[in-house]
């Protein structure tokens, strides 16, 4: 370890998973170990949200079990005190109709930093608005991308063209741009930031989520980037994010963003890199 090692440390892994999601493996300290060890200030833990009604229960918490998520993340943290920073956050999804359970549910912590995604591979969300037409699918999908940063539920929302693996050979970014364009002069109005997910390097369609043109469309409309594993594994922790960062400054960002007490923070792209150091474990996704 270089000499000054743990002062340069300025940056946050903004999404990650604990066991309750019912895919993800692991446990928290292990994921905390590996971010100190990738060269981050902290990690942030942004488990899927209970929803009501067994709403896509196999892939998230019970909603009995929101307490013990708490629980499981504020001992970790006091177990890193002092040495390394742990904080809590969720994952909610935007769904419509469960805005109130939602809203109710972010009361009940003290959460450092919320995502909103929309997961199109639900059930729930391809029984309602898949009708057999995929490109007309998607383009529903990035109006819903910006029906939940209008909602103001949500600090940032998760791999926002996430719905290119429904079909990957029917992904056509010039057909769907017009309609990506205009979610995100509906999303930068609304002053909630976007993730790049590194997870999706290793999905059906490899590329991060969103991809580069889209990450550049974000920077000219000056939409807040977060960097995120989205890690199911200790060994995913910060896993690619010296490529992620070489992406959001190939974009013409200069800073990167974290949340503290759902407020964001700024920092400069060359000291996230100075201090960040690349997995060199296995980089198999289990994310959704």
């Amino acid at each position: 370890m270089m000499e000054g090692y743990e002062e340069e440390r300025v940056y946050f892994d903004s999404h990650m998973h604990t066991p309750l999601c019912k895919h993800a493996y692991g446990h928290p300290r292990e994921y905390a170990a590996a971010g100190k060890d990738r060269g981050l200030k902290g990690i942030i833990f942004t488990c899927h949200s209970p929803m009501p009604n067994r709403f896509s229960e196999n892939v998230r918490m019970e909603p009995s079990e929101f307490d013990d998520y708490v629980s499981l993340v504020e001992s970790t943290a006091r177990e890193f005190e002092g040495d390394f920073t742990v904080r809590l956050g969720m994952e909610s999804d935007w769904f419509p109709g469960m805005e109130k359970w939602v809203e109710e549910l972010h009361r009940r912590a003290e959460f450092h930093y919320i995502i909103g995604s929309v997961h199109y591979h639900t059930e729930e969300y391809f029984a309602r608005f898949f009708d057999g037409d995929v490109h007309r699918f998607m383009e529903g999908y990035f109006g819903h991308i910006a029906e939940s940063a209008e909602c103001g539920l949500f600090d940032g929302l998760g791999h926002a063209d996430l719905v290119k693996n429904v079909s990957p050979e029917h992904w056509d970014f010039e057909r769907l741009e017009g309609s990506i364009d205009e979610a995100l002069t509906r999303v930068a109005a609304t002053g909630v930031a976007m993730e790049l997910n590194t997870s999706g390097l290793n999905k059906a369609y490899p590329e991060v989520n969103p991809g580069p043109r889209i990450l550049r469309m974000m920077f000219e409309k000056g939409i807040p980037v977060v960097l995120g594993s989205d890690a199911h594994t200790p060994d995913r922790v910060g896993a690619d994010f010296e490529f992620g960062l070489d992406l959001i400054a190939a974009a013409g960002y200069e800073r990167v963003h974290y949340f503290e007490r759902r407020e964001p923070v700024a920092i400069r792209i060359e000291d996230v890199k100075r201090s960040v150091r690349e997995t060199t474990m296995s980089s198999v996704s289990l994310s959704t």
